[in-house]
């Protein structure tokens, strides 16, 4: 079958498509023949050695955490009914025509759900639905979101405003805040540009809740929107996560949270969050924004995309599995 493999940390050159050995379902797996594969920003961080503490990752290796596809085979002990099936399989080695999978932590699709929109909450969709959740929407309040068109943010979107929320957006380039206001962003703020905080303090005199999917810098400013007694969850990792200062966190009574410091969620939970992510985006709830898909020999491609942050939405590779050519669900 053919994969992207990284034999050594460093650009999105790195990224080389080759044929390697078809994987085998051993017992309690089975195979996927991946029809869409999920492209998330820590990929790109991975690729270049970021993070070995939190993911140990050692080239030779295939990046990338899974995607939508149906099951070729299984192995000893797995139901022969998943044989055919369109699932979500959410593991390592997704930038392949085929992976290995537990039979334990597949995730159906609903049907009529197509592949693309399935991939596009691989990750994002679980990220999103725990982060609301942690945070606790409420009706009313004054929600901020960074990085508002980002394959999480787009989403936190518009969870935000299906609870009832004000939104703000803030993102860079009026074709990101189009998208915001369109996802139903009641404020866009270009958070680019000088005086942006004061563009939500004078608008919505502050907010109560901020998700930071920035970090650095940037996520400090955002930290600084939040009025006093509110929260601040923040997942940015572009510029690593937003360094907030205890003691003035303290003073002003804001709840910071970090999620991703404390490590990835159950796998039960993930299970639970993925498929309530595919039956909202089924019943039109959500709407993945799909910005950009690339073949999979062209991972290098997805991988500057999100690098220059020229993507706008969710990236996706399209995988053509050879039992089934095109197959859509």
């Amino acid at each position: 079958m053919r994969a992207v493999r990284v034999h050594e940390f460093g650009g999105p050159e790195v990224l080389v498509a080759e044929e390697v050995p078809d994987p085998v379902a051993g017992p309690g797996q089975v195979v996927v023949g991946l029809v869409a594969a999920d492209v998330i920003f820590l990929d790109t961080l991975l690729r270049r050695g970021w993070g070995l503490e939190f993911f140990p990752t050692h080239p030779p290796y295939v990046p990338g955490g899974g995607g939508a596809g149906h099951v070729l085979s299984v192995g000893e002990g797995v139901d022969p009914a998943w044989v055919g099936r369109h699932v979500i399989a959410r593991g390592p080695g997704g930038y392949a025509e085929r992976i290995a999978f537990p039979a334990e932590d597949l995730v159906a699709v609903p049907d009529g759900l197509d592949p693309l929109r399935a991939a596009a909450v691989v990750h994002d969709g679980v990220t999103a639905l725990n982060f609301a959740r942690r945070a606790g929407i409420r009706e009313g309040e004054r929600v901020l979101v960074a990085a508002a068109t980002g394959g999480a943010g787009s989403l936190l979107v518009q969870l935000a405003r299906d609870a009832g929320a004000r939104v703000v957006a803030a993102a860079r380039g009026e074709e990101k805040l189009a998208l915001a206001r369109e996802l139903g962003a009641e404020l866009a703020v270009d958070y680019s540009s000088d005086g942006w905080q004061q563009q939500v303090r004078d608008a919505v005199g502050g907010v109560d809740l901020a998700f930071d999917g920035a970090g650095g810098p940037l996520g400090r400013a955002v930290f600084e929107t939040v009025v006093p007694g509110g929260r601040f969850l923040t997942y940015g990792t572009s510029d690593g996560f937003a360094d907030i200062d205890p003691m003035a966190a303290e003073q002003r009574q804001v709840r910071v949270d970090t999620p991703l410091a404390e490590g990835p969620p159950s796998p039960a939970l993930v299970r639970e969050l993925l498929a309530e992510a595919l039956s909202l985006v089924a019943r039109g709830r959500i709407r993945p924004v799909i910005g950009a898909t690339y073949p999979l020999a062209q991972a290098e491609k997805a991988h500057r995309s999100l690098e220059e942050r020229t993507t706008l939405g969710k990236s996706l590779l399209e995988i053509q599995p050879a039992e089934r050519g095109t197959s859509a669900f």
